[in-house]
């Protein structure tokens, strides 16, 4: 060893280190060869199709009807003054909250027809709307 010290090489050294090269490809081989079998024995499968959409459940209407003569009527169904509020309630409480509309005969007086969106409004419906018809063509 003494020799090899003693020794001064002046020399560029004209050869390319493969070791370094041939390291990294050894890992990439070692790499491919457990990748490989993993994605070629992979099981087909039809996976059902399913639709991402939510399900909208649409809210019933309510029809309140006021006649000329000044009744309630929901639905078919003829509503005492006194009943009125707490049908009103009671549809209210549904989940989903039923839209309510409000049909007012074109004779009956407005305070009717103000009384039953009071009561719809104390019973906590959210949404009214009233349902009128189009004017005749002449």
């Amino acid at each position: 060893m003494a020799g090899f010290i003693a020794e001064e090489h002046d020399e560029v050294m004209s050869e390319i280190n493969m070791v370094p090269f041939i390291d990294v490809m050894l890992v990439l081989l070692i790499i491919f060869i457990i990748t490989v079998p993993v994605m070629k024995h992979a099981v087909n499968v039809e996976l059902p199709r399913a639709a991402n959409e939510k399900e909208v459940v649409q809210p019933q209407t309510l029809r309140l009807t006021v006649q000329a003569d000044g009744s309630y009527w929901v639905g078919e169904e003829r509503i005492a003054d006194a009943q009125l509020g707490a049908r009103l309630q009671a549809e209210a409480a549904k989940t989903p909250q039923p839209d309510l509309h409000i049909r007012g005969d074109r004779d009956v007086r407005y305070e009717r027809v103000a009384q039953a969106m009071a009561a719809a409004q104390q019973a906590g419906l959210k949404k009214i709307g009233f349902v009128t018809e189009p004017p005749r063509a002449n």
